[in-house]
């Protein structure tokens, strides 16, 4: 077998087969722009057409009625040429390759872009778009790995890396990556949990990305992104979800208010302290208060009088108040039986 930097690289799939191999010989097509020939390599093993390791019966001897219908259809071509020309001649556009089979059988690789000839009743050829394609993953309704219903949907978005592959390997391949892509979305939400289905996103569309190019790689088709639009809970879990929210809130609020306080105490301990040093600055305190307070324009305001200056009247009439009143004191215990005694015996008359 040759090596890579041996074999001759083609344009096209159509150069290829026009150089007419007649060996089991490897070589490479250029497939597009920025594209490495070791990408796509193209094996012939003798009579039958190998591509990228999928055989077709391409270059298998005809039968003898393949060769006679073969003959007809260049027959007819000729007779009606004015007006085959335009039946026969297909053009492709740019993001579109063409793949034609001739008696069932695939003739060459895909065509395009531009024209291409089909012979009259025994050629058929189907177009692929190479465009990418965006479709909605549907809603459904999931379990997650700690027994939590979701309700999760998606975007895929996938183009056809491979022509020959879509059509030959998949009859849909449109429909299988959809299928595909809501089966694949089911089984990684299976294994997350919730907190991980809300939080990593991004690490979820990743892992399904890998997981559906993996699985769409013999297709011909290549998932580009994938995107989770939406993650609905039911309204239970939210208003508990909520409800836990905003008991933790209130928590760390609380918390936050006892520091605050913790660190207000301390100021005000370390500011007393300062202000007993000095009874100047008490009354340069009580006088900035009152500066405060009068500023704010108020209607009335209370005057603290320091109790040290009513100290000389209080003592000087004091006498006139006279003393405090005593509480009544109770009896002590033998006059209460003294008493009781008086009581219960009976008053006689002399």
């Amino acid at each position: 077998m040759a090596s890579n930097q041996d074999s001759p690289v083609y344009a096209n799939y159509e150069d290829m087969r026009n150089s007419g191999p007649t060996s089991s010989t490897a070589y490479m097509v250029n497939v597009g722009p920025g594209a490495s020939a070791t990408e796509h390599p193209i094996r012939v093993p003798g009579p039958t057409q190998q591509y990228r390791g999928f055989k077709t019966s391409e270059n298998e001897p005809k039968g003898f009625m393949e060769w006679v219908v073969t003959f007809f259809s260049v027959l007819i071509f000729i007779i009606t040429s004015p007006i085959a020309i335009f039946i026969c001649f297909k053009v492709v556009a740019e993001y579109e390759r063409a793949i034609i089979f001739r008696l069932g059988r695939l003739s060459g690789g895909a065509r395009g872009p531009g024209m291409f000839f089909i012979l009259p009743c025994i050629d058929e050829y189907r177009k692929v778009d190479l465009r990418t394609v965006t479709f909605n993953v549907p809603q459904q309704e999931m379990l997650t790995k700690d027994s939590v219903t979701v309700t999760v949907d998606a975007v895929v978005y996938y183009r056809i890396s491979d022509p020959l592959y879509a059509v030959v390997q998949v009859e849909d391949y449109s429909m299988s990556t959809r299928l595909l892509a809501a089966t694949t979305l089911r089984n990684i939400v299976g294994t997350r949990n919730l907190s991980e289905l809300l939080t990593e996103r991004e690490v979820l569309a990743h892992t399904m990305q890998s997981t559906l190019d993996e699985a769409t790689e013999p297709w011909g088709v290549m998932v580009e992104r994938v995107e989770i639009k939406d993650v609905s809970l039911p309204v239970s879990m939210q208003r508990a979800m909520a409800a836990e929210a905003e008991a933790a809130r209130d928590a760390r609020a609380k918390v936050i208010a006892a520091e605050g306080e913790k660190k207000s105490a301390t100021a005000l301990k370390e500011a007393s302290d300062v202000i007993s040093s000095s009874p100047s600055a008490l009354q340069l305190r009580y006088l900035q208060t009152l500066s405060s307070i009068s500023a704010e324009k108020n209607s009335t305001i209370i005057f603290p009088l320091p109790m040290e200056l009513l100290t000389p009247y209080l003592a000087k009439y004091a006498h006139l108040v006279g003393p405090p009143p005593q509480p009544p004191q109770e009896p002590e215990k033998s006059d209460n039986l003294l008493l009781n005694a008086q009581a219960a015996w009976p008053k006689t008359n002399l």
